[in-house]
């Protein structure tokens, strides 16, 4: 079976079982926006630790992306993926035992080191199997994973919590992800053009991948997923916390609450995919800079409104103009690099996303201390990386610095 005889029916399948594994890494890191309150309190930390917590899966995660990638290309990617999700599943599990903050940001960074693999690797699976013109399509069905995610998240880790508590919640998820590793090892099955490349040394790939570093498209990226996911990072760890002391709502109104912007980040994310495979030319950098534009005024918004009411609304908004650009930014990758290289630039690419995912918590945690519990501060912070990502979409050119050709 080479690229050009895949079914249509195979890739849908392939594209359902990393769906799947997208969901559940997702799941981990928004429901432990929810257990960390519970965990703070059993280990008696403050708002910088609990940033540290929150911040220690990102930096392993970061680290690992560019190694992620390089290993999908070179050996398969599908054997990084199963090395990631059973790697996860492991100190997922082990979370359940942690018994200090030390032992917290140990298993946090270790498991981050292991999902570090998945998502380029799944990129390059999704360049490998879809035409060029079903990429922006297929991406958005596994970005649409975060936003259905987040919205059972919030009821789920309050009953989850509530009832068998932040330690047996993780084993169970732990659990989970065997399963699903299980099914990759069975179920997906890759063109042999994919796999007759995989374990040899490949000269052009290895030229390219060190074109990428000096490409100014790949730097531009790499700073617009900083922002945008220092943005989308700062809001998702944070507003479970904010909401809960300084708006005064309970951890069930939070989850309630929290489904509304759930369900239209759903929407943004699957209606971006299609938007984007229709755009001309050159309107992608015009969207996604008007988007990001968008996003900062709105989350002035937010944190100056009067009630609850207004922020959740604005909160609602802004996360279609977030969908759209984190959807965005993996399309460009997709589709004006080759498919030989994906994982690598996806890799270096998402580095920046997963760095911001690091930094963020943790300085959002230490100017709340810093401020007597104020986010005023974190968020005039967010609204700056916003508009950094406006500067990095309006000079992103695809032509110009770069020898590499889709």
């Amino acid at each position: 079976m080479t690229t050009n005889e895949i079914t249509k029916k195979s890739r849908n399948v392939i594209l359902a079982l990393l769906f799947l594994g997208w969901s559940l890494g997702n799941l981990d890191r928004y429901i432990m926006n929810y257990a960390v309150v519970s965990i703070t309190g059993d280990l008696h930390l403050d708002a910088s630790s609990t940033g540290i917590i929150l911040s220690a899966f990102f930096l392993g995660y970061a680290i690992m992306q560019i190694p992620g990638g390089w290993l999908a290309d070179k050996f398969g990617a599908k054997r990084v993926l199963l090395m990631a999700v059973i790697m996860w599943s492991i100190f997922t599990g082990l979370t359940a035992i942690a018994w200090s903050l030390t032992a917290m940001i140990v298993i946090r960074f270790l498991f981050g080191i292991g999902e570090g693999g998945f998502q380029p690797s799944s990129s390059k699976i999704i360049a490998t199997i879809f035409p060029k013109e079903e990429r922006g399509r297929a991406m958005s069905i596994m970005l649409t994973s975060g936003g259905i995610v987040s919205l059972i998240v919030p009821l789920l880790a309050a009953y989850l919590l509530g009832t068998i508590g932040w330690r047996m919640m993780f084993i169970i998820i732990g659990a989970i992800g065997a399963i699903i590793a299980f099914l990759y090892w069975k179920y997906i099955q890759l063109p042999q053009d994919e796999a007759a490349t995989a374990g040899t040394e490949n000269t052009t790939s290895k030229v390219n991948f060190k074109e990428l570093l000096k490409t100014p498209l790949m730097w531009n990226l790499i700073i617009a997923y900083f922002c945008i996911y220092a943005v989308n990072w700062g809001l998702v760890s944070w507003i479970p916390t904010y909401l809960q002391k300084n708006r005064g709502l309970d951890l069930m109104s939070i989850g309630w609450a929290q489904t509304i912007p759930a369900i239209t980040t759903i929407i943004g994310v699957y209606g971006s995919g299609y938007i984007i495979d229709k755009l001309p030319k050159g309107m992608e950098k015009v969207l996604g800079s008007i988007s990001c534009a968008v996003i900062g005024l709105l989350l002035y918004l937010m944190f100056t409104a009067k009630t609850v009411t207004l922020f959740i609304g604005y909160q609602t908004v802004v996360s279609i103009f977030i969908a759209f650009v984190i959807t965005l930014l993996p399309v460009i990758v997709l589709k004006k690099l080759p498919s030989s290289i994906t994982g690598s630039a996806m890799g270096i690419a998402n580095t920046g996303g997963q760095l911001a995912g690091f930094v963020t918590p943790m300085a959002i945690g230490f100017m709340v201390d810093a401020f007597n519990g104020s986010f005023d501060a974190a968020f005039w912070m967010l609204i700056g990386f916003a508009l950094i990502c406006i500067v990095s979409l309006v000079t992103l050119n695809d032509q110009k610095g770069t020898l590499l050709k889709a």
